[in-house]
């Protein structure tokens, strides 16, 4: 089993007289120095995965036209056995002591459920688009009102499954099912198509909320279900604001400062996740630069291949110095702040 420790169980550790004041940091630089043993363990977390994600795509966006000709009936069937199966052979694992592919089995189930919603809607006669025979993998490319009840679902079976198994990865099928609802929603409100400026604005505003839900959520369990709201908040939020076409050059300005801010939330949370994001966003906006200077300029692949350098020097100032930036950083806010988000403790 992996021991997981943060600088705040080498804090209490002191305050409970088991270390003494300063061995606390000692360990802790120590235990970041200490080079991992066990590359095998870690290959199997790569693998279970990747073979979660696997099973589904394939029951989901990757699903084909025969599934759709079986039949409602047995559409509902083998969709329910499936996803019962996974539910409880991922508790059955969970039991035994492996928690990994016991989670990501649960995180299967839950994926499973506009499946099972769908063919359910068709069956009984509650499917709300009437006559319309729309595939279920249409679910994953187009927005439109009659996705709601099974998103809905998803979330509610979601908030299920990660009490029975609480696991950090069961979040991302939620947030998903989330981030598709706030589109369907937004189109059923508004009445009318929805066009691709819309859709990048829900996603723009839908994934602060999520980063916002997932700061609050940070630090206040030992199980780092905030990971994955990151992620999902952070593909959203940035996906929308990096497609919005700005005309003016305060506006790429203006989006070149919000990327170093993700830069500045990764020291400040101990996030390398925002520091990609941020990364990736700054180095486009200097792209653009070099761009409009050395445009058809031989030096032109030469200085964005510098720019690649800088964002790596970067990213290895940033793997030596993050400890010292971030309580630095910490040093700075208000003490109210730090009192109501465990994640700036952590």
């Amino acid at each position: 089993m992996t021991l997981k420790i943060d600088n705040s169980d080498l804090q209490r550790a002191v305050q409970a007289g088991v270390l003494q004041p300063g061995q606390d940091q000692a360990l802790l630089d120590f235990l970041r120095q200490t080079p991992s043993e066990r590359p095998s363990f870690q290959l199997s977390h790569i693998a279970y995965y990747f073979g979660a994600l696997l099973i589904m795509g394939a029951m989901g966006w990757l699903m084909t036209e025969a599934w759709m000709s079986i039949g409602d009936a047995a559409l509902l069937v083998i969709s329910s056995a499936y996803l019962l199966l996974f539910l409880l052979g991922g508790r059955s694992l969970w039991r035994r002591g492996q928690p990994i592919p016991g989670g990501l089995l649960g995180a299967v189930a839950v994926s499973l459920t506009p499946l099972v919603v769908f063919a359910g809607q068709r069956l009984f006669g509650t499917w709300p688009m009437g006559d319309a025979q729309s595939d279920y993998v249409d679910y994953y490319r187009y927005v439109q009102g009659g996705w709601l009840v099974m998103e809905v679902a998803t979330v509610l079976v979601g908030l299920l499954v990660l009490r029975l198994l609480p696991f950090p990865f069961i979040v991302m099928p939620i947030a998903v099912a989330l981030w598709f609802m706030s589109m369907d929603l937004s189109e059923l409100l508004h009445g009318e198509y929805f066009s691709w400026e819309q859709r990048r604005d829900v996603s723009l505003w839908f994934g602060l909320l999520i980063l916002l839900a997932s700061l609050l959520v940070d630090g206040r369990s030992k199980q780092d279900f905030a990971f994955w709201g990151y992620l999902a908040g952070l593909t959203a939020f940035w996906g929308g604001l990096s497609l919005m076409d700005s005309g003016s050059e305060f506006g790429k300005l203006l989006y070149c400062l919000i990327n170093l801010g993700l830069i500045g939330l990764a020291v400040l949370l101990r996030r390398p996740l925002f520091m990609v994001f941020g990364a990736l966003g700054v180095a486009g906006y200097l792209g653009y630069l070099a761009h409009d200077v050395f445009e058809d300029s031989l030096l032109f692949p030469v200085v964005v291949s510098l720019i690649g350098l800088g964002v790596m020097g970067l990213g290895l100032f940033y793997q030596k110095r993050r400890e010292a930036m971030s309580n630095a950083l910490r040093r700075q806010l208000p003490a109210g702040l730090l009192a109501v988000l465990p994640a700036l403790r952590r």
